[in-house]
């Protein structure tokens, strides 16, 4: 009983330190506003530097990886063109003279590659499309196969998605886009049942509307601005060589990449009857290794904010330091009053720590205050959501609180050692 009490004593009496050091931080604000602002400006413009970096790049890698996943999680995109770039060294002279992926070698690889969970064949070109006297330029064409939708999952507003019967008959059937259904028929609803000219002069019989897609940051399947139709039917309208041919290929679950890439690269191999000299003539393109390679490169972008941070929190630390040792000197006699009638060297330790660090919070505030101003401004100009995220708020605070104790440490430590007697004399 005797100890509950005592600890529920200690508890009272570190809550009044904490609420007498908050109160100190505030007064020392309002007494001096532009001096303790001064100070407090680098802890902002660090704050600020931390908080804005963090945000707007984790939410640029969220709406990127989005993208990424959105393209075929464990996939593996099978053309003659390597997707991992190169920049000047790009040996495009090379990948062009390549053979491009052919329909029957996607039916090959389903009987070929036991990893595999769906293989589909793809093609795509663009074009113009016509309804009674309007018409519409731009518009991406895909000519897909079966197992494509369960590679890229493709979300239907209105009507339907293509049936095997499409596939079986190379029907005409198409589904439209969301912007392409509005700015043809005004609403998306009215798009669905219409009859459309493509490429060619052919018909197409408008079966389902896709959802609303948004902006990709990446590029990737632009459904918004497309017409999904069999594979059989676009090759009515355009040789599939001409229209970019690839083969997709997601690995069953807890299959590695590597596996699935060394089957698909010995069935690959086997088909185009490659001889063990010759290198090949395909790239596999895994996603995965893409959007590894995407986080790679934001922790590097990441690490660079941290570095200017640090540099405008060592100033602000410096700034807030300054603040203590003055506060520490006006406030000399009321520490020895303090000592005389009792008060522990860490209790005044603690009080001094304590203040340092709500002060900084006070600066970092500021700086969570235009960093919320900010994300408002980027999520318009940037075509996606910048938001902080709570794990980024309790960071700022923690780094405040962190910052604030290594600046009034030695303050702090002076107050706490002063002699009671001499301290009271001192005006």
């Amino acid at each position: 009983m005797a100890e509950c009490f005592s600890l529920h004593l200690g508890m009272l009496r570190f809550l009044e330190i904490i609420w007498t050091s908050l109160k100190m931080a505030l007064q020392e604000f309002r007494s001096n506003k532009l001096r303790t602002f001064l100070s407090l400006l680098g802890i902002t413009f660090g704050i600020f530097c931390i908080i804005s970096v963090l945000s707007t790049i984790n939410s640029m890698q969220n709406a990127i990886q989005k993208d990424i996943k959105a393209l075929g999680s464990n996939t593996v995109y099978i053309d003659k063109w390597d997707y991992s770039g190169g920049g000047n060294d790009y040996p495009w002279w090379k990948y062009i003279n390549r053979p491009d992926p052919k329909y029957d070698e996607m039916k090959a690889l389903k009987l070929r590659v036991p990893s595999a969970s769906n293989v589909a064949f793809n093609m795509n070109t663009q074009d113009k499309i016509e309804y009674e006297d309007d018409q519409l330029s731009n518009v991406n064409y895909y000519g897909v196969t079966e197992e494509y939708v369960n590679i890229q999952p493709v979300e239907i507003l209105i009507g339907r998605y293509l049936q095997q019967s499409d596939y079986d008959y190379e029907a005409n059937s198409i589904v439209m886009g969301y912007l392409v259904a509005e700015k043809m028929f005004g609403k998306p609803e009215n798009a669905f049942g219409k009859q459309i000219k493509l490429k060619g002069g052919k018909t197409g019989v408008v079966v389902g509307v896709v959802k609303k897609q948004g902006k990709s940051i990446i590029g990737g399947w632009d459904y918004d601005n497309s017409l999904l139709m069999p594979s059989g039917f676009l090759k009515q309208m355009i040789p599939a060589k001409y229209a970019n041919p690839i083969i997709m290929v997601q690995g069953k679950e807890n299959v590695p990449m590597a596996a699935l890439k060394d089957e698909l690269t010995g069935a690959m191999r086997s088909l185009r009857k490659l001889k063990p000299a010759q290198e090949d003539n395909f790239s596999l393109n895994d996603i995965d290794s893409f959007s590894n390679f995407i986080n790679d490169i934001f922790s590097g972008v990441n690490k660079g904010g941290w570095a200017i941070a640090a540099l405008s929190l060592i100033v602000g630390m410096f700034g807030v330091a300054n603040i203590m040792f003055v506060t520490v000197r006006e406030r000399t006699s009321q520490i020895g009053l303090k000592k005389a009638i009792g008060a522990k060297r860490s209790t005044i330790l603690t009080e001094f720590l304590l203040e340092s660090a709500f002060l900084c919070i006070i600066g970092g505030m500021i700086g969570l205050l235009l960093v919320f101003i900010l994300t408002f401004v980027l999520s318009g100009a940037l075509g996606f959501d910048v938001v902080i995220s709570p794990n980024i708020l309790v960071l700022a605070i923690g780094i405040c609180m962190l910052v604030g104790i290594l600046a009034g440490i030695i303050p702090a430590s002076i107050a706490a050692r002063m002699d009671p007697v001499v301290a009271i004399r001192s005006k």
